[in-house]
């Protein structure tokens, strides 16, 4: 071995690519070795970056636990949240209060009303849907693309920043539309989760030297998924807009911080203000519709 390097040992390729991934984007480059006789995995790195790369991987492996609902997907470093089927249930529960309830009368995104001073209608609209297709598609596009989404910028983090970008999407509609909008539907917030996606390579910045490459390759991919699954005739094209914008910004700050996504402080933070999100400003609106 060169003396200028040092070894880590791993205990299967796959780790050796997990490990890669995570000192790369520390800015330690990596190489890949396999023992002599074909068995046993490591990492070489120069030998002045040992003990940082240590330490970035005992970080990791500390960040990680206890996080069983994240799985990896695709490929090493891809994380899937299955917490985005909690949402999916929620999405149903509202879908299930309103047949039974008319949660549309108080609920649906109408510009004119939050131009008055209802801007819980910017949240609520996001739960409500007209039909069961139009559930059924949502709920399907968002499992995915707010699982990939929370699975990499954090459980709460990323499901606040999505829920954000939906409202943000309803308002972006509301403002171009001079008012007179009326929507409904959670495609905005699914728009919101592929906006940040499109820029989750944004935290490689300066870090790699293809990251210009990396980051222009995630938007250009992210712009053509939403051209394909948002720009369909007869609905909130808009907002979908809107969403995916929003989405797009902010990943982009989110990937400022990028060690958010595993301090369960953050997440737990994030978590307590989407709840209050969706609590709040349901309450008003049926205390409005009371009055």
């Amino acid at each position: 071995m060169d003396p200028a390097t040092a070894r880590i040992p791993v205990r299967s390729h796959r780790q050796a690519m997990d490990w890669s991934l995570v000192l790369v984007s520390q800015g330690i480059e990596t190489a890949i070795e396999q023992g002599a006789d074909g068995t046993g995995w490591g990492l070489l790195v120069a030998r002045q970056d040992y003990q940082h790369a240590l330490r970035a991987l005992r970080q990791y492996h500390l960040e990680n636990r206890g996080w069983p609902w994240q799985q990896p997907v695709f490929r090493p470093g891809l994380l899937f949240d299955w917490g985005s089927l909690a949402w999916v249930l929620l999405v149903g529960l509202f879908f299930w209060l309103d047949v039974h309830g008319n949660l549309q009368s108080v609920g649906i995104m109408d510009g004119a009303a939050v131009a008055h001073g209802q801007w819980w209608r910017l949240f609520t609209a996001i739960w409500l849907h007209a039909d069961l297709a139009h559930l059924a598609t949502n709920a399907a596009l968002g499992l995915v693309l707010l699982g990939l989404a929370m699975g990499h910028y954090g459980t709460g983090p990323g499901l606040l920043a999505a829920y954000l970008a939906g409202a943000g999407g309803n308002l972006v509609a509301g403002l171009l539309s001079l008012q007179t909008h009326r929507s409904l539907g959670a495609s905005g917030m699914v728009m919101g989760s592929l906006g940040l996606l499109a820029v989750q390579s944004f935290s490689l910045w300066r870090q790699t030297p293809h990251s210009r490459k990396l980051i222009f390759s995630g938007v250009c991919g992210g712009v053509m998924l939403f051209v394909l699954l948002a720009l369909t005739p007869g609905t909130d094209v808009v907002a979908h807009l809107g969403g995916f914008v929003c989405g797009l910004l902010l990943g982009v700050l989110l990937n400022l911080v990028p060690a958010i996504a595993h301090k369960p402080g953050a997440n737990v933070l994030s978590g307590m203000v989407f709840a209050l999100l969706v609590v709040l400003p349901w309450w008003l609106a049926v205390r409005g519709a009371a009055h």
